[in-house]
């Protein structure tokens, strides 16, 4: 039963939450910048993101990225480099920021005018528990019609609401929605 595993893992089982599951694959459809942000061209592309216009900046700021104009012009003038913490707070506001303005645009693609989304759920891999701890668990497809809360929670940075969306979201499933908490991958399109 979902909240039960409080010692997930215990017999060997591997996966993941479902809600981090979903959030990964909301980042994949969200796409962005491929370029590693460890690389000059991969944190400036983010500096321009965040920096390009007033909402962006607000945004950016909002997110964590609070540097001064004179650093920004120093970075982008390539007489300074961005700190390893720099960097990391560059890659979390951008990550923010990205989420923010593709949020609306995900949310009306996944909900198809109450249509829903199809998606895919692959349990946890139970290959290193011993067979008599197993449980039967299939792979399942079902369609979510209402994203509302999961891509909220995932644009908001919110896990526990993501989980709780996921909850809200596999209680379709039947009798044995308690047994996908923790899943090897969620998969669904836009």
């Amino acid at each position: 039963m979902p909240q039960k595993n409080l010692r997930f893992g215990l017999f060997g089982a591997r996966g993941i939450k479902g809600g981090d599951a979903v959030a990964a694959q909301l980042d994949r459809l969200a796409g962005g910048i491929a370029t590693p942000v460890t690389s000059k061209r991969g944190w400036t592309a983010r500096l321009n993101y965040l920096t390009r216009t007033d909402h962006a900046r607000a945004a950016a700021k909002a997110a964590g990225l609070t540097v001064t104009d004179r650093t920004l012009k120093a970075w982008r003038g390539g007489k300074r480099t961005p700190s390893k913490a720099s960097l990391q707070k560059i890659e979390r506001a951008y990550t923010a920021v990205r989420r923010q303005n593709v949020a609306k645009h995900l949310l009306k693609r996944l909900n198809r005018d109450g249509r829903g989304t199809r998606i895919e759920i692959h349990p946890l891999n139970q290959s290193q528990v011993p067979q008599r701890n197993k449980r039967v668990l299939t792979h399942r497809t079902m369609n979510v019609r209402k994203w509302d809360r999961l891509v909220g929670a995932w644009a908001a940075g919110d896990s526990r609401e993501l989980e709780a969306g996921w909850d809200d979201a596999i209680g379709d499933l039947g009798s044995d929605w308690g047994g996908y908490e923790y899943v090897t991958n969620v998969g669904f399109a836009a």
